[in-house]
């Protein structure tokens, strides 16, 4: 894929533990400290002037990023710049505004306005900060799952924006209305749609990157379609050792996403991925 010579977006949060500035040793920490001498009896103001005096200047060890986790990090900004450039124009087009999110970098755990979450979660979407989270080691996981190469990544990070579509769009609210009124089996299914839609408007986005940018090498297509299947629910639960459930889906079969990112990819038109027409 290329992507180096782009544009990096201004919506990227690195929040990776130890990547950034040397931070000031205190703050928090010492008013902590000092509570818990306070508590055990201890002379609180002598230890106020000890840390003082030993703490001042004092800065934390910070870890450099590994030349792979820059790269990462750079391509990650380099994509999310190349979804504004697509979604921007389309919305204006629509006599909309698109309102660019942002995407966070973290590393193991992260607080979200939707709660909190860690690196096992995988990529997602918060729609009460309009944030995207990503931990960069997930990319290692799509590549043990079988779904290697830039452009495998890129439909990743395509489809979280794909869910900040959808929460500009009031889709996404929607389905969370609905889904507090049904059992959790059609609360489940209600997910799949909104999910295999964002696959499709990932699709989308990569159909006009291409038309655009001309960002698709050979063989990224292929490498999209593969990412696409590798997670699909189905594939996921035979993986791990359990019964496949469709019940318990909540993204959809690998051949569904297949299809309807494809559909996006091949069309690169937002009506064509209504996922939904089944169930009105």
């Amino acid at each position: 894929m290329l992507w180096k010579s782009g544009r990096r977006s201004s919506n990227i949060e690195d929040r990776r533990s130890g990547m950034g500035a040397p931070a000031k040793v205190g703050g928090i920490g010492l008013i902590l400290m000092l509570v818990v001498a306070w508590l055990m009896g201890a002379d609180t103001m002598q230890l106020l002037g000890i840390a003082g005096s030993n703490l001042a200047g004092t800065t934390m060890t910070v870890q450099q990023p590994t030349p792979e986790e820059q790269e990462d990090a750079d391509f990650v900004s380099a994509i999310v710049a190349q979804t504004e450039d697509v979604w921007g124009p389309m919305f204006q087009t629509a006599g909309r505004q698109y309102q660019e999110p942002s995407l966070v970098l973290f590393s193991e755990q992260i607080e979200s306005a939707c709660g909190y979450a860690s690196a096992a979660s995988g990529p997602f979407y918060c729609p009460a900060d309009q944030k995207v989270y990503i931990d960069l080691s997930f990319f290692q996981e799509l590549r043990r799952l079988g779904a290697p190469g830039d452009f495998a990544r890129a439909y990743v990070i395509g489809h979280e924006i794909a869910h900040h579509v959808q929460n500009l769009m009031g889709t996404s609210n929607k389905v969370s209305r609905l889904q507090s009124q049904v059992s959790q089996a059609d609360s489940n299914a209600l997910s799949v749609l909104l999910e295999l839609q964002a696959d499709c408007y990932a699709g989308v986005w990569a159909h006009h990157a291409q038309k655009n940018f001309n960002a698709l090498e050979a063989g990224d297509i292929e490498e999209g379609l593969q990412a696409a299947a590798s997670i699909g629910d189905d594939r996921l639960q035979r993986m791990s050792g359990r019964r496949v459930n469709p019940d318990a889906f909540t993204h959809g079969t690998s051949e569904q996403r297949v299809k309807w990112f494809k559909t996006g990819l091949q069309y690169g038109d937002m009506n064509r991925c209504d996922t939904f027409a089944s169930i009105r």
